[in-house]
């Protein structure tokens, strides 16, 4: 880990002198430091990341959206049990992503008949 680079972004959210910092900057910045503190910057991670899903410059890309929403759940599913946000962001996450499989458009299925894409109940996981 380049601790220049922890620096610079410890630098850059100190100064940005908000709750949490957002677009492709704040995603900069909690990437790098969960790999610091994963306790401490995850769940702003995972919160960052389901927010950016809904910027205008990702409307037309959904492979893109859902890659992020990935990323959010695997970093909510990191999360200690003991950590205070880990129920919240992971249910966020976790919704963002049925809602952005859910509005996919219908695909023919190979026998003709439309489907869309099964996917696991992953609810569970907050139990």
């Amino acid at each position: 880990m380049d601790q220049d680079m922890v620096v610079l972004a410890r630098v850059r959210l100190l100064s940005a002198n908000q709750r949490v910092v957002r677009g492709t900057e704040g995603l900069w910045i909690y990437r790098l430091l969960t790999q610091v503190d994963s306790e401490a910057y995850g769940s702003k991670l995972a919160y960052v990341l389901v927010e950016e899903t809904r910027s205008s410059l990702l409307r037309e890309m959904p492979e893109r959206r859902l890659v992020l929403l990935d990323e959010a759940v695997e970093v909510a599913k990191a999360l200690s049990p003991e950590n205070p946000y880990k129920a919240k962001v992971l249910a966020r996450a976790l919704a963002a992503r049925q809602r952005e499989l859910e509005a996919r458009p219908v695909e023919p299925h190979v026998s003709g008949q439309d489907h869309r894409a099964v996917v696991p109940d992953e609810r569970r996981e907050l139990e």
